[in-house]
């Protein structure tokens, strides 16, 4: 495993830097071939999203790109709460990306089933290794509790799962969802973390302690591929210097 901590003056310059190196996974491919990607929900990838549909919709070869979600609400896609609706408005639907390359998490169906249906649907298109389904990137974000994709303190076992998919509840809403588990999240080739905003300068630290396992966002470790941490300067204020 290799980790990389970048920290940036803003967001812009962050999501210059996804896309930087979105453009260099695809730019070495076949023309028959295609790297999978696995989006997050929450408030940063809005701006990242965004900015990259701006500024880099001609400029990534969308065609080569199979996109997936690594976390869903158990919405339907119109909903305010989907995240494929919030990538959709941001991202999807000012690129050109063709339709068959999008594969969301059907957030209307019962939640165990659609574990079920969406785990098939990565077995069949992300390529296996260590017996698990292997993205070429994932996106994470990082809640103030310290969760990533919807995997919560109290449901950290699922970094020693062999699902690909499970279906969670939020702890605190009793919010029905689907996740990717731990295990397909370290078992990614790439896997970029993000956090911005003052509100997250406290987890931020706690998760950069490596003693400190209680948070499913410090337990992301790819075991053999890179892991990209990227924060703005409010996200990283209370990290010592240096870092």
């Amino acid at each position: 495993m290799t980790i990389k901590n970048k920290i940036f003056p803003n967001i812009a310059e962050m999501a210059d830097d996804a896309a930087i190196f979105l453009i260099k996974l695809v730019d070495h491919l076949r023309s028959d071939d295609y790297i999978t990607l696995a989006l997050s929900g929450g408030t940063t990838p809005v701006y990242i999203f965004n900015h990259i549909a701006v500024n880099y919709a001609d400029k990534i070869a969308w065609n080569k790109i199979k996109v997936f979600w690594g976390d869903e609400r158990c919405v339907p896609p119109e909903s305010e709460d989907s995240n494929f609706g919030m990538a959709s408005k941001n991202l999807l639907e000012k690129i050109n990306i063709p339709a068959e390359n999008i594969y969301r998490i059907y957030g209307e169906n019962y939640p165990g089933f659609e574990a079920k249906r969406y785990s098939g649907v990565i077995s069949e298109y992300v390529k296996p290794e260590n017996g698990l389904p292997k993205f070429d990137l994932i996106m994470l974000g990082l809640g103030e509790d310290g969760h990533t994709a919807s995997i919560f303190p109290d449901q950290i076992d699922l970094f020693k799962s062999s699902d690909i998919c499970m279906p969670v509840m939020q702890p605190v809403t009793n919010q029905n969802r689907i996740t990717i588990t731990g295990g397909v999240i370290n078992n990614a080739a790439n896997v970029a973390l993000f956090a911005t905003g003052k509100s997250k300068a406290a987890i931020v630290a706690k998760m950069m302690n490596e003693g400190n396992q209680k948070y499913p966002a410090a337990m992301v470790k790819p075991v053999s591929g890179n892991l990209y941490r990227l924060f703005d300067q409010d996200a990283a204020s209370l990290l010592p210097s240096g870092l």
